[in-house]
């Protein structure tokens, strides 16, 4: 048997990963990208709103309308429908890209040496599909559908890239989906409350999961996952402001009363703990969604 390393594309990907030669390009696009004033949009775009990262739900309208366009080309005698899918997909191609910068400038810089090769790749399939546009109304149908072709093999490289982003690298992924896991059921013992002095922050963990523990004034204890869903930082070192932790890494926003993202980049909410005093120690348990739910109705 043989005992093979990662292949020549994996090779590639992983010395682009830690390839430092492009950080000062990246510093001064993140800079630019955070400090567009896009307000609530910021969130919109991130897909807050949607529970995961819209930029690949929005991606779908310009891939397939490009491919469809080449799979036309192939036909005889077909000219209006790949210039009208082409156009639909360099029409929506604008706010995917959007939502993949906004995205891009609060990933590890791993996943941003990489993403900008991505963003890069799209462009240029951009470029190539507009100029595609150009020369078949023009009448060079012939350099207007090798340019569609070309654009498409662009296309399905940034594609890749972007796939090596999502499931290599997890970006866009929710980093705190594991916790319901590996938590086992029942009430866990954290510390004596003398241990949890009012309106700080401590670490404790419940089995192997690291969790932020607040204990309110009034003997409320609040319990969360302490690993942000966004890209798994140190909610336990983030600021406490109006019932909120903020995470010090990217800025999410997590409530402590029961995990909710109030504001991204994270798309998903932060894994709860119902917590009780019982004798003088302060214990713990994950919070059971699905019963609640159930109870509810």
């Amino acid at each position: 048997m043989t005992h093979r390393g990662p292949g020549p594309v994996l090779s590639a990907l992983d010395r682009l990963e830690r390839w430092t030669g492009a950080d000062q390009v990246i510093d001064a696009v993140q800079q630019k990208v955070r400090s567009v004033p896009l307000g609530a949009g910021r969130d919109a775009l991130h897909g807050r709103w949607l529970g995961h990262p819209v930029h690949p739900l929005l991606v779908q309208v310009p891939i397939g309308s490009w491919l469809s366009a080449t799979v036309l080309d192939l036909l005889p005698g077909v000219r209006r429908g790949p210039r009208a899918l082409i156009g639909i997909g360099l029409a929506t191609a604008v706010p995917a890209a959007v939502a993949g910068w906004v995205d891009w400038a609060e990933l590890h810089r791993q996943q941003q040496r990489v993403g900008l090769v991505h963003a890069l790749a799209n462009g240029a399939a951009i470029s190539l599909f507009a100029g595609s546009v150009v020369a078949r109304f023009r009448g060079r149908e012939r350099a207007g559908k090798a340019l569609g072709l070309a654009g498409l093999s662009v296309t399905g490289l940034g594609g890749a890239l972007g796939g090596h982003m999502a499931y290599r690298q997890a970006s866009g992924a929710n980093h705190a989906e594991y916790v319901p896991h590996v938590v086992t059921p029942g009430w866990h013992r954290l510390g004596d409350v003398a241990d949890f002095p009012v309106g700080q922050v401590v670490r404790r963990h419940v089995d192997e999961v690291p969790v932020m523990v607040v204990h309110e004034s009034g003997n409320v204890v609040r319990v969360l996952a302490d690993r942000c869903s966004h890209m798994a930082g140190p909610l336990s070192e983030g600021d406490i402001i109006d019932g909120c932790v903020r995470c010090p890494w990217h800025g999410s926003v997590f409530r402590l009363a029961d995990g909710w993202n109030v504001r991204g980049p994270a798309t998903a909410p932060q894994p709860a703990f119902d917590a009780r005093i019982v004798d003088g120690a302060v214990e713990a348990r994950l919070r059971n969604l699905e019963t609640k739910t159930r109870n509810a109705g």
